[in-house]
């Protein structure tokens, strides 16, 4: 029997499109930032790095970049053999809490492969839905897996929501929101990777570990 190699799986496709909507947006993004550091470099235009719009227009420029590479590393393509360093992973996690309420720490040594970051950006993702109002995540490396784990003084708890994580024979309660989209994306990932999750949360915090 031939196999159609003309088709995608749902999952790949949609990494794909991640990857490609990512790497279109940080280009524009690298070049308003570097058109940022020319103005303030020019003589032409002299104490506009202490005005307060360019540092706002600069900050903000550098904030959408990080995000973007975090959005880059949880929607995109994910290949077993890449490996992460540990500093790319720390850059990774900045991004994700630039400009929030988010502080971020990481707990962990050596080179990780991507599709475990991967996972580590997208279960990141569904703690930061559950701290609108901020708090801390520490990010753990504990043989042979992770452990997320969050303080706030006050979550947000959705369990119809966090039932994609299971466990829970009964499935999923509801379809996520475009918002929402990575409870989804992390339960499918885990499912490829035969890892297990698990998740507990209370008035004060949260904690996904795979």
């Amino acid at each position: 029997m031939s196999i159609d190699t003309t088709r995608i799986a749902p999952g790949d496709l949609a990494a794909l499109l991640g990857s490609r909507l990512c790497h279109d947006l940080i280009s524009p993004l690298g070049a308003i930032g570097n058109g940022v550091e020319l103005l303030e470099m020019s003589p032409d235009f002299p104490g506009l790095t202490k005005c307060p719009e360019m540092q706002l227009i600069a900050e903000s420029v550098a904030a959408a970049r990080s995000r973007i590479q975090a959005f880059r590393m949880a929607f995109g393509q994910a290949q077993g053999d890449q490996r992460i360093p540990r500093a790319e992973l720390a850059r990774l996690l900045d991004g994700a809490a630039a400009q929030g309420r988010l502080r971020i720490e990481l707990d962990g040594e050596g080179d990780f492969a991507r599709p475990e970051i991967r996972m580590v950006m997208l279960a990141l993702m569904c703690l930061e839905t559950a701290m609108p109002w901020g708090g801390r995540i520490v990010v753990l490396r504990c043989t042979p897996g992770w452990r997320l784990i969050a303080e706030s003084d006050r979550m947000r708890p959705d369990p119809a929501l966090w039932s994609w994580l299971g466990p829970d024979e009964a499935g999923p309660a509801r379809h996520p929101s475009p918002a929402e989209v990575q409870f989804a994306l992390l339960a499918e990932a885990a499912r490829a990777a035969g890892r297990r999750l698990s998740w507990d949360m209370d008035e004060q915090g949260a904690e996904i570990a795979f």
